[in-house]
């Protein structure tokens, strides 16, 4: 299991090269990457992302482990950005190993569902109105709780 709570760029394709070689007991790997976008009709110009380091990596590897316990992961990848971000960066990354598809498929979609709705990351939106928190949705919480 690796954790990463950094503010530099991750190299997408490396990250899932080193996660997957030499797998010869797992039968499948899932990744996810989230990227900062904007939906919004007052345009961002970039994401602030904020976290407690120490708090962050500990929270985030308890949900890692849970994980891995609870879909038989032979492994777990979980890097996550934080500073300032504009839209189009990758701003996250999960990926799961497991004996079976199914196993880390789920996982994988446990763990992003966690990262938007339960990790301990602020995030703010800067546009040319202002500043604005980003809270988690009512559509956020309904994916999670069918966990």
């Amino acid at each position: 299991m690796r954790i990463s709570v950094q503010d530099a760029p991750f190299d997408l394709g490396q990250e899932s090269t080193t996660f997957a070689s030499g797998r010869r007991d797992m039968g499948a790997i899932v990744t996810f990457t989230g990227v900062v976008r904007d939906l919004s009709d007052d345009p961002m110009e970039a994401m602030e992302i904020e976290h407690y380091p120490g708090m962050t990596e500990k929270a985030l590897s308890e949900m890692a482990s849970q994980a891995q316990a609870r879909f038989s992961l032979g492994d777990v990848l979980i890097i996550h950005r934080y500073g300032r971000l504009v839209p189009g960066e990758m701003i996250m990354m999960v990926a799961t190993a497991a004996r079976h598809r199914k196993d880390a498929f789920e996982a994988a979609a446990f763990l992003m569902d966690y990262l938007k709705s339960r990790a301990p990351f602020w995030k703010r939106e800067i546009s040319a109105s202002g500043k604005a928190w980003v809270a988690s949705t009512e559509e956020d919480e309904a994916a999670l709780s069918r966990w």
